[in-house]
């Protein structure tokens, strides 16, 4: 379920209106703190799951992880010899979630101590039928086909299916996120792992969105990494350009990405957004909008 049909808000900005490169007014107020955010980010959004708190909310979210082990990888044909070792390569990734580690990266993360590390092949086979199973949901890289774009990169941005699963392979609890503390393996983040967790809240329910608008998501990175914006939605050769920052006011270093992606010849920008923690929508000075995540629907 996206943050729109869960119910926590009603939703004042329509993804579709901002495609459409009007870049009318946004406005709208929400009640939803930094907390809620964290409770769901935890809570997750399975429709059987989120009733439930505490001891068995976290059950039921082990038991799915359990599941995927112990029977979903025999279903689609792949023998697990290690259990443990394919239990470690998902809270690798969980904790690369909204980075693009490397998979020497993810790989070290995840065997770290053991005695001897996987072939790359065999890790291949991990993340492929995981893909299958749709419990790793890879942003892909923006490859526009214009000269002007040939800088960029091509990894994909990880993210697991929910951010809730993610926080549970890794054990993180409400006060572990809001603390700051880095719970189990470490990949090259940037930031606090509750600001990955947000970041992929938000693309879960964005890809969402764009898919009933006929848009395509991506991410973009140029190689050298000194220009990233999170979320690229394309429709029709034109792009919205969207910026996931865990703050609630955004200052000119926070939207500097998307000012240089509006500078480019033949971006076909229609329009930039941060979503934020933030209680209101509006647009800054330079035409930017600021939307609080839970103001963004469909």
């Amino acid at each position: 379920m996206t943050l729109a049909e869960r119910g926590i808000e009603t939703p004042t900005v329509s993804l579709r209106q901002l495609l459409t490169g009007n870049r009318a007014a946004v406005s709208g107020r929400t009640q939803v703190t930094l907390e809620g955010y964290v409770e769901e980010i935890l809570r997750s959004g399975f429709p059987g799951i989120r009733p439930l708190t505490g001891r068995l909310l976290r059950a039921q979210l082990d038991g799915y992880l359990a599941g995927i082990v112990d029977r979903d990888f025999e279903e689609a044909g792949q023998t697990v010899r290690r259990p443990q070792v394919l239990r470690r390569w998902m809270a690798a990734y969980a904790a690369a979630t909204s980075t693009v580690a490397s998979y020497e990266k993810i790989r070290d993360a995840a065997t770290g101590d053991l005695a001897g590390k996987p072939a790359k092949t065999t890790a291949q086979v991990y993340r492929d039928v995981l893909e299958r199973l749709f419990i790793l949901d890879p942003v892909p890289a923006w490859l526009p086909t214009s000269n002007r774009f040939a800088q960029l990169a091509s990894p994909p941005k990880h993210h697991l299916a929910d951010p809730a699963l993610a926080a549970r392979l890794l054990r993180a609890d409400a006060a572990a996120l809001l603390a700051g503390r880095p719970p189990g393996p470490e990949p090259a983040r940037k930031g606090t792992l509750l600001g990955a967790l947000f970041e992929s809240l938000v693309t879960q329910s964005v890809r969402a969105y764009a898919q009933a608008a006929e848009a395509q998501v991506s991410h973009l990175r140029t190689r050298r990494g000194d220009h990233e914006v999170d979320l690229i939605i394309e429709r029709d050769g034109g792009v919205l350009a969207i910026e996931v920052k865990f703050g609630q006011v955004p200052d000119d270093r926070d939207v500097r990405h998307l000012r240089w992606l509006d500078a480019q010849p033949g971006s076909h920008l229609l329009d930039s957004v941060v979503i934020t923690t933030g209680p209101a929508a509006y647009r800054r000075p330079d035409g930017i909008a600021v939307i609080p995540a839970t103001l963004i629907g469909p």
